[in-house]
């Protein structure tokens, strides 16, 4: 998936063996404004861009290496690639259930139910992988495709051996397999009895996890339990912004979190307790983070930068975010918090269920605090407890110093856990040339290397993504992919972009040139 975030004030967030790849055969083809910036905010900012610009200077004719064992990738998920929506036994999601619903609320009125036909393309998807050179391929599984009914009453044997071809596919050219259990694409019928609103989902996961372990487990050693939490809860039980757009602000997004970590701590523990010993491998969660700067130095914005952190990084509550809530709660006349509180046990189980730091990553937001942010979203509602106003900067999507701040923040604040960068991404409206896509990856490729360099403990990166696909509420309209899809072809053609020889050479040399010419793509 390819994150999306708010953008505004308003309540509306809305991200082994290399076969050849030649630039002859793949053929030869935006920034908001800000609001008005006060004199030390305009400081605050340019200091930022100085700072960052005398680094980048500082190092602009290196090559700079990337260090030993670094993993490279890409991502997509599979609602998002797949297709075959209703074949051999699949059942329906909720995004499918949304978009045969309410097809409009898609930008293009489009859906997934074709999207990159990868169910029947997968031999063509691990061509392009091994063209790239990459070590690893994040994928997610659909529950749905496994698990018609939702539940682990019966087993889809066609949609695990679609799977099992594709891993086994991947593993064929020493192509390692990373697996989401969970990128978004919710069972309808679980979705009818509450969906992540419903505690009993604990058990529902779980069980579902359990069938994947034992199905992919004696191959696949590297697992995520659930892509960006925030996204999944906030956008789509909160807000309308995500299937399946229940709109149920200050409440709903609170019911599914609390869910969702524990349903996550449960995957955890049962691979960690009963197939790590026999398998191997390693399992985590990933986490959606902009980096929240403070638009001045001044003690509200610094503070509310803070607290943005916190609230929009769920892993488990923080304190900040259980003490604003309680107290609008109560002043608003409920009974009780609306944010669910976690047992001790349950706060135990929860701590600790990860064997790796999951970060998308894919913008900056600048944060501040003052009169105007009170009392102009809904009530209750997730952006109204929260209380702050936010915007992105005037290069919109290309803040590479964000990255930078983000995963010394993670080191200095998480005893700097091991980070696997599972989404990092720049989107346009296609075109095989793609000067901005290249720029942007090296520039946050070098972002990280500087954290690196200081001790971040950053182990994977996967480029969001392999190939365009179905970009949610966007539908078609943006294009993430290093290879360009043809949407109007029946083949779903795939042709490599400029920037997929760019990350090829950075694969093959495991350098990073930070020259600003980009290399002549060769095959």
């Amino acid at each position: 998936m390819a994150s999306t975030s708010p953008s505004s004030a308003k309540d509306a967030p809305e991200r082994g063996v290399t076969s050849s790849l030649s630039y002859a055969d793949a053929a030869a083809g935006p920034c908001s404004t800000p609001p008005a910036t006060n004199p030390e905010q305009s400081i605050h900012l340019l200091l930022c861009a100085l700072t960052w610009g005398a680094e980048i200077k500082k190092t602009r004719n290196d090559v700079r290496k990337f260090p030993d064992g670094f993993l490279f990738g890409t991502a997509t998920a599979s609602y998002q690639v797949e297709g075959a929506w209703d074949e051999d036994g699949k059942s329906e999601n909720i995004w499918d259930h949304m978009t045969h619903t309410q097809p409009c609320i898609i930008k293009d009125c489009s859906n997934g139910d074709v999207a990159d036909d990868s169910y029947h393309q997968y031999e063509r998807d691990v061509e392009m992988m091994r063209e790239l050179g990459l070590d690893f391929y994040r994928f997610s599984l659909s529950w749905s495709r496994i698990l018609p009914s939702g539940f682990a009453d019966k087993v889809n044997e066609a949609g695990v051996a679609y799977y099992n071809n594709l891993i086994n596919e991947m593993l064929k050219y020493n192509i390692e397999p990373m697996i989401t259990l969970y990128h978004w694409d919710l069972p309808q019928r679980l979705q009818d009895l509450g969906g992540w609103a419903n505690p009993h989902i604990v058990d529902w996961f779980s069980d579902y996890a359990r069938v994947a372990y034992e199905q992919f487990g004696d191959r696949v050693k590297y697992w995520i339990t659930i892509n960006e939490p925030r996204e999944v809860c906030y956008q789509g039980y909160g807000a309308n912004t995500m299937a399946p757009i229940l709109d149920f602000k200050g409440i709903g997004e609170y019911l599914c979190a609390k869910n969702l970590l524990v349903a996550h701590a449960k995957a955890y523990h049962i691979y960690d307790e009963e197939f790590k010993p026999v398998n191997g491998g390693v399992i985590g969660i990933t986490l959606s983070a902009y980096w929240y700067e403070p638009e001045t130095d001044s003690e509200a914005d610094v503070t509310a930068a803070e607290e943005q952190i916190q609230f929009e990084n769920l892993v488990i509550f923080p304190p900040v975010m259980k003490e604003k809530i309680a107290a609008k709660s109560e002043k608003q006349g409920y009974p009780r918090s609306r944010l669910p509180e976690f047992t001790p046990e349950e706060i135990e189980y929860v701590r600790g269920s990860a064997d790796f730091f999951g970060l998308n990553h894919y913008t900056t937001e600048i944060v501040y605090r003052n009169e105007s942010v009170y009392g102009i979203r809904p009530v209750p509602s997730y952006y109204d407890d929260l209380e702050t106003g936010f915007y992105q900067t005037q290069n919109r999507k290309m803040v590479p110093w964000g990255l930078y701040k983000l995963l010394t923040k993670i080191r200095e604040s998480y005893n700097n856990p091991p980070v696997f960068i599972t989404e990092n991404g720049f989107s346009t409206t296609g075109g095989l040339e793609d000067d901005n896509r290249i720029r942007y990856y090296r520039g946050y490729l070098s972002a990280m290397l500087d954290a690196v360099e200081e001790g971040s403990d950053v182990r994977a990166y996967a480029a969001w993504s392999l190939m365009d696909n179905f970009e949610w509420m966007q539908g078609y309209t943006e294009r993430f992919g290093l290879y360009e899809v043809d949407y109007d072809c029946p083949e779903r053609t795939r042709t490599p972009r400029k920037s997929a020889f760019v990350y090829k050479e950075i694969l093959q040399t495991r350098a990073l040139s930070t020259s600003t010419t980009s290399p002549t793509p060769t095959s």
